[in-house]
């Protein structure tokens, strides 16, 4: 009895270990815990041992097309299999894994400078996807609700619409900048954060491995003092873990610094509202019907007509006084390193809030202000976030509510405009538009569609699906603008652009280019199985649309199709047979490619990547050698 007793007690600990083995089970269980304050977690390096989740991690990221770029160690994401996954295993359980230098490549700012942006090799952004996936788990649910910047279901317009719902009434805002953030991230202060929630040193002599491994510029390695690694996979948690700090304390900061239920009436207000209440209870008693009825026609016609001028009066006056010292609020919301505040206060209220923020940061988290760029905007005037103009509306247009009462609906409301030099630069990135300048007007700016040079050797279906792309790209994150529909603008300089560039191409005048292909509706003919069919140019206007768009890849424009089955990909990995040679019981390594497109079609094993429209290929290694050696066919 008692074996038996021991042998189903053995029994149900297999089936236990058995489901941590599943990545998905390990993840929900940490993310079970992560709401108790009082939980430490003491055993997260042991599930770097698990090749579950490098798989799980690698069906994850093996997509982007990054990952065919070389990191210091001359390797790309190519010839990936079980025998580098175990490699990878083996160096982490002996403690030996010290990750590569990440190699320092610099891409242009909108502001024209340069960002320093470190590319890992292929091998340490694996090991940080599942750190990545870890780090979520524990923390995501913990991170305050007014940040929004790489979380999932998050995004910039979950930004803007909370900016739109909560700063109503604001009277300042308060835009924030934080010098240099991902570059000086203190480590030691990071630590100490980690430190609070995980209680298992050797996952945290993992993570100082990462932020000490430095970087090679030029070929010459320099050591990382500050700073999370730009680049890798790891550093937006970590970003999010440390202004988690500042979350907290500005939570607890607005709950101290509200005052007031409501704000004061006016007294000009109140003087109207009185002289309304006068004329309808007590000279003209529109409640008493005896004595409404005693008036004549022109009488309550007079008496109608003097409450409709009272009420319009009332409609163009503030309902509150502007200037209420016992009526206080604070807003905060933040993407993240960039933040904002709204202050219902004065603008010395304002300037404390700023003064205390540049204390928090430089104090607790060893982070400084720039003066330069944090501002203290009238909320009349616009605030610039996110891309979008933010300002607090005067309007005094009023319409009736459901029940029939006449309301000022956009007063004091939050506004998100446009900002007419970003839909330029835009077409000026694009390479569509030339400014002229006409002297005979003072100089006046005149907007000029050009070609696209760099597009005249495409197919005439990618340069129509290159427009629609970036037309719907932009049109996708501004279409929850107040003011989305200036996007014609856009629209019509793309549209001659578009049209200049076919003239190019085919050495036709605009007339005949659109003769050629449609004067209404502009189209371009292609062919599928199923038979013709036509690619319109974009023409489903710019209305408003306040509906997120529930996408993890919503910050971004997409531009390539992606015909990609993670789960697919890791079965064939593990099914040990070459998917050429037809080879089985062998190790597996999977052939990688940038893009499609870039194969000729030449070879027999890019004619097959072709038709599975897949940009992998499971080899085993002597058909990967043969490969790489030009000698598979």
């Amino acid at each position: 009895m008692a074996k038996g007793g021991s042998s189903s007690l053995n029994t149900k600990k297999g089936k236990v270990r058995e489901a941590l083995r599943n990545p998905v089970d390990v993840l929900n269980s940490l993310q079970s815990k992560a709401c108790s304050e009082n939980y430490y977690y003491q055993r997260l390096y042991r599930n770097l041992y698990n090749p579950e989740f490098y798989l799980l991690a690698y069906s994850q990221i093996y997509a982007k097309e990054g990952n065919m770029t070389m990191g210091t160690d001359n390797k790309t994401i190519d010839g990936m299999g079980m025998e580098r996954i175990n490699e990878l295993i083996e160096s982490l359980r002996n403690h030996s894994y010290q990750p590569k230098p990440a190699r320092r490549v610099y891409i242009e700012k909108k502001n024209g400078k340069k960002r320093p942006l470190g590319i890992p090799s292929f091998d340490d952004k694996l090991v940080q996807a599942v750190i990545k996936m870890i780090l979520e788990s524990i923390y995501e649910q913990t991170f305050s609700n007014l940040s929004h910047g790489f979380r999932p279901g998050r995004s910039c317009h979950t930004a803007l619409q909370q900016i739109q719902g909560s700063f109503t009434g604001s009277k300042w805002f308060i835009e924030g900048d934080i010098k240099g953030f991902f570059d000086n991230i203190n480590h030691e202060v990071l630590i100490t954060i980690l430190r609070k929630r995980i209680k298992d040193e050797y996952f945290i002599a993992l993570m100082w491995k990462f932020l000490k491994a430095g970087y090679l510029e030029n070929w010459t390695y320099h050591k990382t003092y500050s700073g999370t690694p730009q680049g890798s996979l790891i550093s937006p948690i970590l970003s999010n873990v440390y202004l988690n700090e500042l979350d907290k304390y500005m939570e607890e900061y607005i709950e101290n610094y509200q005052a007031g239920k409501r704000r004061t009436r006016s007294e000009e207000y109140r003087h109207w509202e009185y002289k309304l209440k006068y004329l309808r209870y007590k000279k003209y008693p529109v409640t008493k019907p005896e004595k409404w009825n005693g008036l004549t026609d022109d009488e309550k016609s007079g008496v109608v007509k003097d409450i409709k001028a009272i009420r319009s009066k009332m409609m163009e006056l503030p309902y509150g006084e502007a200037q209420d010292e016992g009526y206080r609020r604070l807003a905060y919301t933040r993407y993240a390193d960039d933040w904002v505040c709204g202050v219902i206060g004065n603008k010395e209220d304002a300037i404390a809030i700023k003064e205390d923020i540049k204390c928090f940061l430089s104090e607790k988290l060893k982070l400084e202000l720039s003066e330069e760029k944090t501002l203290i905007t009238n909320a009349k005037n616009k605030a610039r976030f996110l891309g979008f103009d933010i300002f607090t509306s005067n309007s005094v247009n009023h319409s009736k509510d459901k029940n029939g009462h006449t309301r000022r609906t956009q007063h004091m409301k939050i506004k998100l405009y446009v900002p007419r030099e970003c839909w330029q630069k835009k077409l000026m990135d694009h390479k569509a538009l030339k400014i002229n300048y006409h002297k005979g007007e003072g100089y006046q700016e005149v907007f000029e569609p050009i070609h696209r040079t760099y597009l005249i050797s495409n197919d005439d279906l990618e340069i129509i699906m290159q427009y629609n792309s970036e037309i719907r790209g932009i049109y996708n994150y501004y279409r929850i603008a107040d003011n989305v529909s200036v996007l014609g603008h856009f629209n019509y300089v793309m549209k001659f652009s578009m049209y200049k560039t076919f003239g190019a191409k085919y050495k036709l005048h605009i007339s005949q280019v659109r003769k050629k292909f449609g004067f209404k509706d502009f189209g371009v003919q292609y062919y599928t199985k199923t038979g013709p069919k036509i690619c319109y140019f974009y023409n489903e206007g710019f209305k408003k649309d306040a509906k997120i768009i529930k996408s993890p890849n919503v910050d971004s424009i997409p531009y390539t199709y992606s015909n990609s089955n993670p789960a697919s990909l890791v079965k064939r990995l593990k099914a040990n047979e070459c998917e050429w040679c037809g080879k089985d019981n062998t190790t597996i390594e999977i052939h990688h490619v940038r893009r499609l497109k870039d194969l000729k079609g030449k070879a027999r094993w890019e004619r097959l990547m072709i038709g599975r429209k897949r940009k992998t290929l499971a080899l085993c290694p002597e058909c990967h050698d043969k490969l790489h050696a030009g000698k598979l066919d």
